[in-house]
C-alpha cells in the first residue's frame, strides 16, 4: 500500500462540518491515501479569545503537513477580528489563488454555455493587508500595498499555468488608468514578463470593463490574472453567472504549502439542515489530490462527481424540474458520488489540474535604485469649513526652509492654488511640501517642518515622504494639478 500523505483538515463552522464529512467519505471510498490531522478553526476559536480564528498550536500541524483542506468558517463582523483565510494565506506564503470556473449545462443552470475559465488571483497584498486608520472625525484610510516581488510571483505563476495547461490566452486586469503606480506596476511587469512567453497570447483590460465582460460573455476568456481585491470579486461573479458559487472549488498555492477550500461561505442559515451542497469543497479536494500527487484518485472523484451531475442527482441549490432526476441532501449526494466511483461522464468532459512548476515562479534580482528625498506630504485634521486660501497662508508662514508649499488637496483633488468653489471638502487635507531646487533634503528637515507646524497649532495626523528613484518621481500628482 502506498504511503499515506499527511494533510491537515479543518471542519470549520456553519455548514462546514457537514460538507467536510461528505467530502472525506468520498475521498476515502475513492482510495485516497491520507493521514489526516484535524485542527479547530472558526467561530468557536474566535469566541475563545483568539482574534485570528486559529489557536497557536494549530500552526504546528499546518507547517508539518504543508497541506490544509479547510471547510468554510464564519468571521465575526466588526471588532478586532481578522479573516482567518487572509491570515493563513499570508503566514504560509500562499501567494496564488486559483479558481477554475466551468459551465455544466444543461445540468446546472447557467447564463452562459461553453465556459472554461480559470482566474489566478494574487493572494497576499493589495487592500487585503487590512491596514486601516481613522484619521479625523470624517475620514478613514485603507492602504493599498503592492510589491514588485508580489506582482512578479503571481504573473509568472499565471504564465506557467497557461503554458503548461496549453491554454490559449492570458488576460490581465487592473485599474492602472487611475492607480498609476500600484496597478501600473502590475501592468508594466505583465508586459515585461509576456516577452518571455511568446507562445502565450496576452491582453490587458481595465478591470471595470473586464468584469462587465466576464458577467456578459465569460466564454471569451481563458485565464485571467489580477490583483487581490479584483480577483476576489471577479471569481465570484464568474462562478455565479456560470452556474453556482456552491459548486466552486479553490486552491491557494505557495512554494512550501497549500490550502484547498470551497469559494462559498459558511451559510449559517442552513447549517444543520443536511441540505448543503458539498461540491465546492469536494472540487477543492480534487485539486488537493492533484497537488499531492494522487492524480489517479483525483480523476476518479472528478469523473464520479460529473457522472452524478449528469444523472440529475442534485442538491436543492441546483435542482430543476425537467432537468434533475432526484433532489437529495448532503449525505445522499455524497453517497451518489461514491456509487459512481469508477464511472466516467458521458457528455461532460473531465477537467485536469496538473501542478504548476513552482521553480518557474522565482522573482528576479533587481538593482537597488538611487533614492532621493524631494519633499513630504503632510496630512492635517482641519475644520471642514476652513478656507483653503487662509490655510495656505498659515502654512506658508509656518513652513521651514528649505520647503515650499506646492498644493493642498481634499480627497486627492486640488483645492489650492486655484481650487474650484464647488469642490466638497472634509475635515481632512493633504499639504504637499517640496524641496527648494538644488537643496538636498534630510529627515531632519522634515522634523523641523513638523515642529513648526506643531508650534502653529496644526494637527498633523500622517506624513508621507516623497522620493525620486533614479530621478523618477515615486509619487503621483494631485487630481486637477
Amino acid at each position: 500500500m502506498a504511503d499515506k500523505t499527511p494533510i491537515t483538515v479543518a471542519r470549520g463552522d456553519g455548514i462546514g462540518p457537514e460538507i467536510m464529512a461528505a467530502t472525506l467519505d468520498i475521498l476515502s471510498a475513492a482510495g485516497a491515501q491520507l493521514a489526516i490531522e484535524e485542527i479547530e478553526v472558526g467561530r468557536s476559536v474566535y469566541e475563545r479569545g483568539h482574534s485570528t480564528g486559529i489557536e497557536p498550536e494549530s500552526w504546528e500541524s499546518l507547517r508539518r503537513t504543508g497541506v490544509l483542506l479547510k471547510a468554510p468558517i464564519t468571521t465575526p463582523q466588526g471588532g478586532g477580528y481578522k479573516s482567518l483565510n487572509v491570515t493563513i494565506r499570508k503566514t504560509l506564503g500562499l501567494f496564488a489563488n486559483v479558481r477554475p470556473t466551468r459551465s455544466f449545462e444543461p445540468y446546472i443552470r447557467t447564463h452562459h454555455s461553453g465556459v472554461d475559465l480559470v482566474i489566478v488571483r494574487e493572494n497576499e497584498e493589495d487592500l487585503y493587508t487590512g491596514i486601516e486608520h481613522r484619521q479625523t472625525d470624517d475620514v478613514v484610510q485603507g492602504l493599498k500595498l503592492i510589491s514588485r516581488p508580489g506582482c512578479e510571483r503571481i504573473l509568472r505563476y499565471a504564465f506557467e499555468y497557461a503554458r503548461q495547461r496549453k491554454r490559449k490566452k492570458l488576460t490581465a486586469m487592473s485599474k492602472d488608468n487611475i492607480m498609476k503606480m500600484t496597478d501600473g506596476m502590475f501592468h508594466r511587469l505583465f508586459n515585461e514578463i509576456a516577452e518571455e512567453y511568446p507562445d502565450v497570447e496576452t491582453d490587458h483590460l481595465i478591470v471595470d470593463i473586464g468584469m462587465a465582460r466576464v458577467a456578459d460573455t465569460p466564454e471569451r476568456f481563458d485565464v485571467i490574472v489580477t490583483l487581490n481585491l479584483y480577483g476576489d470579486i471577479v471569481s465570484d461573479v464568474a462562478a455565479q453567472v456560470c452556474g453556482s458559487v456552491g459548486s466552486g472549488g479553490s486552491a491557494n498555492i505557495g512554494r512550501g504549502a497549500a490550502m484547498f477550500e470551497a469559494i462559498h461561505g459558511s451559510a449559517p442559515d442552513i447549517a444543520g439542515k443536511g441540505i448543503a451542497n458539498p461540491s465546492g469543497l469536494l472540487l477543492g479536494a480534487v485539486k488537493m489530490l492533484e497537488h499531492i500527487g494522487q492524480s489517479d484518485v483525483a480523476s476518479r472523484v472528478q469523473n464520479a462527481w460529473l457522472k452524478t451531475i449528469e444523472d440529475g442527482v442534485h442538491t436543492g441549490d441546483v435542482y430543476r424540474e425537467g432537468i434533475s432526476s432526484q433532489r437529495v441532501g448532503t449525505k445522499d449526494f455524497a453517497a451518489a458520488v461514491v456509487d459512481r466511483l469508477g464511472q466516467d461522464p458521458e457528455k461532460l468532459s473531465p477537467a485536469s489540474y496538473p501542478v504548476v512548476d513552482m521553480t518557474k515562479t522565482k522573482t528576479s534580482p533587481r538593482k537597488r535604485a538611487r533614492k532621493s528625498l524631494v519633499g513630504v506630504d503632510v496630512f492635517l485634521h482641519i475644520r471642514w469649513t476652513a478656507d483653503p486660501r487662509a490655510l495656505a497662508n498659515d502654512l506658508l508662514d509656518a513652513a521651514a526652509w528649505p520647503f515650499q508649499l506646492s498644493v493642498i488637496t481634499s480627497k486627492g483633488l486640488k483645492i489650492w492654488p486655484d481650487g474650484a468653489p464647488e469642490t466638497i471638502q472634509t475635515d481632512h487635507c493633504r499639504c504637499r511640501f517640496l524641496g527648494i531646487e538644488g537643496r538636498r533634503l534630510t529627515h531632519f528637515d522634515v522634523v523641523e517642518l513638523l515642529a513648526r507646524l506643531a508650534d502653529r497649532g496644526f494637527d498633523f495626523i500622517k506624513t508621507e515622504h516623497l522620493y525620486e528613484f533614479d530621478g523618477v518621481p515615486g509619487f503621483t500628482q494631485a487630481q486637477g494639478e
